[in-house]
């Protein structure tokens, strides 16, 4: 049995390191949908379509993106990855995901979490103290909503609902899979006792931090659960290393002050870790060991990074399909 494989796109807009150009807006935009087409061409799961706000990430509209990609695409699930709950109305977000499980027959996906901006917290208006008590709040309420009719509520952060049901109803029953998307006991804790799948972070830290979490919510699960980890990744047939070098390095200097561990910035050291790279063998075998360490039930494959030129990244892409998917275990 293989594990399921999702291309991650966080949408970073950087500028080619090797020759300085940054594409427009519009083409970065258009790419990541190109990306996940290919993706479902070569064998990949899903695709899951980050959430960020203020920043040289520019996809703020996950949904909208699947929407487009759904128009394209017949087999592949489409996720968040993730959505920023606390700073959502879940009224909205349960809408929004049901007309997209509608639109796609069933193949739509959710990862929440609260983030990892405090500038993106305080420009949405969210106290600091406030962010892990709504995302809690919000999340029973949006699991709530999806599987039930004439729901009334009463909470903390958003007015109270009286006999609402949200429309449309999802096609997938009870409800399309939700993940809980965190590194931490306290949330793994909450996706052990809602029954929810892990999706652990899209950090620049070695994968060994998330052992115990992982053990931690097993733990606690009454029920079988479900892991994945993302992972930066580059394959090619041969000089991995030399090519993606200059890109993951681009990269991890704009993405380190919030998804790295306080470290100073050490390829060598992300190349050893959390970055994967190699030719397909390699790849593979790196990827199998995580499984083996973590017992994933799912990968996440983060490609596209650093201003990587786009056949690079599409051609990464049908490599990974063709030459590491078959060699991965479960």
């Amino acid at each position: 049995m293989q594990p399921d494989v999702y291309l991650l796109i966080l949408g970073d807009h950087l500028p080619d390191p090797r020759t300085g150009r940054t594409v427009s807006q519009r083409d970065r935009l258009h790419a990541m949908c190109a990306q996940a087409v290919v993706a479902e061409e070569s064998g990949f799961t899903g695709v899951a379509i980050g959430e960020h706000h203020f920043t040289r990430y520019i996809v703020s509209a996950p949904e909208l993106m699947l929407a487009t990609i759904a128009a394209r695409t017949s087999t592949l699930r489409l996720s968040t990855g993730v959505t920023l709950l606390p700073h959502r109305d879940p009224v909205r977000v349960a809408e929004e995901l049901a007309t997209l499980d509608v639109l796609c027959d069933g193949r739509a996906e959710l990862v929440v979490a609260r983030g990892v901006s405090p500038a993106t917290d305080e420009a949405f208006g969210i106290q600091h103290d406030d962010l892990r008590p709504r995302f809690d709040e919000y999340l029973r309420l949006l699991l709530q909503l999806l599987t039930e009719t004439n729901v009334t509520w009463h909470g903390w952060f958003r007015t109270p609902l009286e006999n609402v049901t949200t429309t449309p109803r999802p096609i997938q029953v009870p409800h399309p899979p939700v993940w809980i998307g965190s590194g931490s006991a306290i949330s793994s804790d909450l996706a052990a006792e809602l029954g929810m799948p892990l999706m652990l972070p899209s950090t620049l830290r070695s994968p060994d931090a998330y052992v115990d979490v992982v053990t931690r919510y097993r733990d606690r699960l009454s029920a079988p659960g479900r892991v994945a980890l993302p992972s930066h990744v580059y394959v090619a047939p041969d000089n991995a290393r030399d090519r993606w070098r200059p890109y993951l390095s681009a990269y991890a200097a704009f993405a380190d002050p919030l998804r790295g561990d306080g470290q100073p910035v050490d390829v060598d050291r992300l190349m050893n870790g959390s970055a994967v790279c190699g030719d397909p063998h390699e790849v593979a075998d790196r990827l199998n060991a995580l499984q083996s360490l973590l017992g994933l039930d799912a990968h996440l494959v983060l490609i596209d990074v650093g201003g990587l030129p786009p056949d690079d990244v599409l051609a990464a892409i049908r490599l990974f399909g063709e030459q590491v998917i078959p060699k991965l275990t479960a």
